[in-house]
């Protein structure tokens, strides 16, 4: 039988176990973490929605009319009013025909791959995609290749060699890194060779593009260059759940034959009616976009002036690489100290050697605040050098 405790204390020396953490506040950029209260520069509520009051009034609404939970999966009695009315305001949001509601972005991603991909198949994916499209791509029974990070060559290559149903999926911002994938030249590899493209617009949609509709947006692609998006709604849209977004056909496809959708109870109808608000609050406050903007830029020129090592990164996913994990835990440890809250990422998450610090920023981050940041890592890069 398997060594549980032996495996446990091999992550403890090799610097990769992890812990939880308690925190006893509402999300925002100041939490109360067992007992000490920290600036955090670590979560991916980009657009500070995740305690907008507005989006909490429409929560509780919502369990006054529909109550806590929805009681079944979407095809027996869980799928309400509300999910409905969420999907197709989702689908108006994104400019497709149609939207269909997932627990969760991983559940969403299993689900595309296993229902459209089986044996004789190809799914394509960047090396650096998020675990649940490596996942899903491996559920679906498919043969499972994975391209150069970014590289819209290597992958038409690719492309060519094989034949049957082929799929390429990628993260449309990099989670780790904060880059964008290349999408007009993936969707234009995808069209010379009859391809389904998936993007994962996780970390875009609410942030990047008019009206926050996402990296497709930013490129100025549609639903003809991008047959398949999923996007999260507990990121930028500060709720709870995920969705996929396509054609009629792909989403009665999906309603018929992917698993995680059709056996899995549906999330509340009152968290549907925090996210309609949340979604027309994030379409409608540009100047959550825009301060967010400023905020990386300013991180940015800071960073840059202390000599931070940076990644080729516009978004507010802003990670410092320092390499080994024992590093990235000092630094983390260093500036919780000072009253900052940065997660250290280390493998398996990212490459070995690519251990960061993985810092975030919110439209609901002050400059003062950023600045704190700033200044403690300055101080830390200096003591390290001297």
């Amino acid at each position: 039988m398997r060594d549980l405790a032996a495996d446990l204390e091999r992550r403890r020396t090799e610097h990769l176990y992890r812990r939880r953490r308690v925190v006893e506040t509402p999300q925002g950029p100041v939490l109360r973490v067992e007992g000490r209260e920290l600036i955090a520069f670590c979560s991916n509520d980009y657009l500070g929605l995740a305690n907008d009051p507005r989006v909490g009034e429409a929560l509780q609404q919502g369990a006054a009319r529909w109550g806590t939970g929805s009681g079944a999966a979407h095809l027996v009695t869980g799928h309400s009013a509300a999910h409905h009315a969420l999907e197709e305001e989702l689908a108006a949001f994104t400019g497709r025909p149609r939207a269909l509601l997932f627990s969760t972005g991983y559940m969403a991603n299993l689900g595309v791959l296993s229902a459209l991909l089986g044996r004789g198949d190809t799914v394509l994916e960047d090396r650096l995609d998020h675990a649940s499209l490596l996942d899903g791509g491996l559920l679906s029974r498919a043969r499972l290749q994975r391209y150069p990070h970014a590289d819209a060559a290597a992958l038409d290559a690719m492309l060519a060699e094989r034949g049957g149903e082929r799929l390429v999926a990628t993260d449309g911002v990099f989670s780790m890194d904060g880059d964008l994938a290349p999408l007009p030249t993936l969707a234009a590899a995808c069209r010379r060779h009859g391809a389904w493209l998936m993007v994962d617009d996780a970390h875009g949609l609410g942030v990047l593009g008019e009206g926050g509709r996402g990296t497709l947006a930013h490129f100025g692609l549609d639903a003809a260059d991008v047959p398949i998006l999923m996007g999260t709604l507990g990121k930028a849209f500060g709720t709870f759940g995920a969705f996929v977004a396509g054609s009629e056909e792909l989403i009665e496809t999906l309603i018929q034959t992917a698993r995680p959708y059709v056996y899995t109870t549906a999330a509340p109808a009152a968290v549907a009616e925090a996210t309609r608000v949340a979604l027309r609050i994030a379409e409608a406050e540009e100047w959550r976009r825009e301060h967010l903007r400023a905020l990386v830029q300013r991180f940015r020129a800071g960073a840059t002036s202390i000599g931070l090592p940076l990644a080729d990164s516009s978004t507010p996913i802003q990670p410092i690489v320092l390499g080994d994990a024992a590093r990235a835990l000092r630094w983390s440890a260093a500036l919780e100290a000072q009253g900052l809250l940065v997660t250290a990422i280390r493998p398996p998450t990212v490459p070995s050697g690519g251990a960061r610090l993985r810092v975030t920023l919110s439209a609901a981050h002050t400059e003062s605040q950023l600045d704190r940041l700033l200044d403690a890592l300055s101080t830390l890069k200096r003591a390290e050098a001297a």
